[in-house]
């Protein structure tokens, strides 16, 4: 059974408040990601965890969409898939990442449906950035969609983040808050199991001191 735009809008507007979903800098996403960044947004401590978490949980010669990339992608160099699909909002930085076989440049939060065929991909992949989504309930059942069972999506983030471009629900908490509203989100979504977390944020005397590392925090579920 499909859910109307009226009954879509309803679940939108429980999940998260329109204010919640506001960004300091409302200007269109396009024109901030218009000129390309090749730097890394997080530091070889948190990539290396990255990189083996996909070693554990990607199916070799699987077709795998990266989802919100750019440059690098962080897979395993020594696993091959079948295909690896990019998204993202700069073409100049998704024409540079050397894994992908193709991608294409959609704005989510102004169209969060992917055009994307009906289970067809074995695991979707969001790396530090889905802070900056307005829609999550649109693009998480998206990536439902598109998953074939038992596949997996899977959302990494640290405490790094445009502040102007991250919406208000996630500037406003935690970073342990980060990880249940990220598990709300697939909550939210009926397709998909139960989420599993994975939190490495440092010890106290390391975030004191700055000594740590990049905190890592890992959801992931499997699609029903």
């Amino acid at each position: 059974m499909g859910v109307t735009c009226n009954n879509l809008q309803y679940f939108m507007d429980v999940l998260l408040t329109p204010a919640q979903r506001s960004k300091l800098d409302p200007g269109d996403d396009a024109w901030f990601y218009d000129v390309p960044r090749f730097v890394t947004h997080v530091d070889q401590g948190f990539i290396a965890q990255l990189t083996q978490l996909y070693r554990r949980l990607l199916p070799p010669q699987g077709r795998i969409l990266d989802l919100m990339s750019s440059w690098v992608s962080h897979l395993p160099e020594e696993i091959s898939f079948a295909h690896v699909e990019g998204h993202g909002l700069n073409a100049e930085e998704l024409a540079a990442n050397p894994r992908l076989d193709h991608y294409f440049v959609q704005n989510l939060n102004r169209d969060p449906y992917l055009p994307l065929p009906d289970q067809s991909f074995d695991a979707v992949l969001n790396t530090v950035s889905v802070q900056y989504l307005q829609q999550p309930e649109v693009v998480f059942a998206e990536i439902a969609r598109i998953l074939k069972p038992g596949g997996v999506a899977i959302v990494s983030f640290s405490n790094r983040m445009f502040y102007q471009k991250a919406i208000q629900a996630w500037r406003d908490t935690s970073e342990l808050g980060r990880v249940a509203l990220v598990q709300r989100y697939f909550a939210h979504v009926p397709q998909f199991g139960p989420a599993e977390v994975i939190q490495r944020p440092g010890s106290v005397v390391e975030r004191f001191f700055g000594t740590g590392g990049d905190p890592f925090y890992a959801v992931f579920a499997r699609r029903l």
